[in-house]
């Protein structure tokens, strides 16, 4: 056994898959005793903020000032400015400002803002332009006088006597706030989802439960994969035709749309995280039983097999003792790969909408439903779904490397 143990992990390929899942494992584990929040808790008022560190604008506006000596209008000017305007600023100017289009770059605001400042009129000549589009450049031009202008920021509060607005306080451009004098700070690694939830957390929590769903899902079929592989393989005869039967039948009809078709069935008020593993394990067994079969009856009539036949000893002794522990790498890769598809399974489901109930917990593949549905990927949102895609390409991954090292080591014709 621990030769065995050890010529497991000199294959560098199981390592590797090794370490990858153990580190996702650990992850999942430790993550939420460090910080115990509640992964479907909507702390954030919006959809899909940026990832950052956010603090309480009225701390800052109430807590301790700096006076810095920093250019702070060039570093805001991008930011003031929207895309669809640089671009829209960059046409009128090569139309009707007479600048090249070479010298444009809508990437530098400042020099663009400069280009527009010197050349811009809207009493110039504007052939072909609609009254809606002169005016659009009006409005912008103001905005833009507007932004440059480097005017305070005006704090006002309401006099109790007069009920008049009076001003109380006023912040310049150049005044900065240090961060760790804000009492109120949050700060979100991966930003927020659709529903306003840290992605991180949520992303942990998922991947523990669809590391638990795999986990049921590999237990259920690989159980019932091996038992009617040993069955049938070592009995034969009828009970290995109507297993068969039943095998192939089941073969012939995709799985996945039986899949469908039971998570559809039961209903998503009743289907949790456990039932949805279970019914993944039930409909994914198929090919455990036809491989397993087959490595028995290439066992059964060895002359160890023969023996204690010889000796009389009962079926079940001979399956459990002298067939099984020869199958028994085989039935840990089986496993290894059960595990993974059926995650991957839970992930396809969920992208469906057949996934376990939305309110109790969360899935990567309900994380990834909720990121398409909300148009994620199409509003640059990628936090709210590219972890997910890679949390779930590293799990495939990592158990799929396990499982093919297991190869190299027990399979005589894979050796070195």
């Amino acid at each position: 056994m621990k030769n065995t143990i050890r010529q497991v992990f000199h294959s560098p390929k199981f390592v590797i898959g090794f370490i990858i899942f153990a580190a996702l494992l650990l992850t999942t584990i430790i993550y939420p005793i460090v910080v115990a929040t509640d992964p479907l808790e909507m702390v954030g008022n919006g959809n899909f903020f940026k990832p950052g560190t956010y603090v309480s604008v009225k701390d800052a506006v109430e807590g301790s000032k700096y006076t810095l000596n920093v250019d702070v209008q060039s570093a805001s000017l991008g930011s003031k400015i929207s895309a669809e305007d640089k671009e829209a600023m960059k046409e009128w100017l090569v139309k009707f400002g007479g600048v090249a289009e070479a010298d444009i770059d809508i990437e530098d605001a400042e020099g663009l803002i400069g280009l527009w400042e010197a050349n811009y009129s809207e009493n110039a000549e504007q052939k072909g332009l609609t009254s809606s589009k002169k005016k659009y450049y009006v409005r912008l031009n103001k905005n833009i006088d507007g932004i440059l202008l480097n005017n305070d920021v005006i704090i006002a509060q309401e006099n109790s006597e007069t009920g008049e607005l009076e001003q109380s306080a006023s912040i310049g451009s150049q005044e900065f706030v240090n961060t760790k004098d804000v009492a109120n700070r949050r700060t979100f690694i991966l930003g927020t989802d659709n529903f306003g939830r840290d992605v991180l957390t949520e992303l942990v929590h998922a991947t523990k439960t669809s590391l638990r769903v795999g986990l049921i899902a590999g237990v259920i079929a690989t159980l019932i994969g091996l038992f009617l592989g040993l069955i049938s393989g070592y009995v034969g005869g009828v009970v290995d035709d109507l297993i068969m039967f039943i095998t192939n039948m089941f073969t012939v009809i995709p799985s996945f749309v039986l899949l469908i078709l039971i998570s559809y069935s039961v209903g998503q008020n009743a289907r949790g995280v456990n039932l949805v593993g279970i019914i993944i394990g039930i409909t994914s067994w198929t090919w455990t039983t036809r491989s397993v079969r087959s490595q028995v009856i290439s066992l059964r009539n060895r002359d160890h097999v023969n023996l204690s036949k010889l000796s009389g000893h009962s079926m079940m002794r001979i399956v459990l003792t002298d067939i099984l522990p020869y199958l028994a790498s085989y039935v840990v890769m089986a496993f290894i790969l059960q595990i993974s598809s059926g995650i991957l399974a839970e992930a396809q489901l969920s992208m469906l909408g057949l996934g376990p109930s939305t309110s109790n917990a969360a899935t990567l593949g309900l994380m990834m439903n909720w990121a398409t549905l909300y148009a994620a990927p199409l509003n640059g949102s990628w936090w709210a779904y590219f972890p997910v895609v890679i949390t779930i390409a590293l799990i495939a991954f990592s158990l799929n490397l396990m499982n093919t090292g297991l190869d190299q080591v027990f399979n005589p014709q894979l050796r070195d």
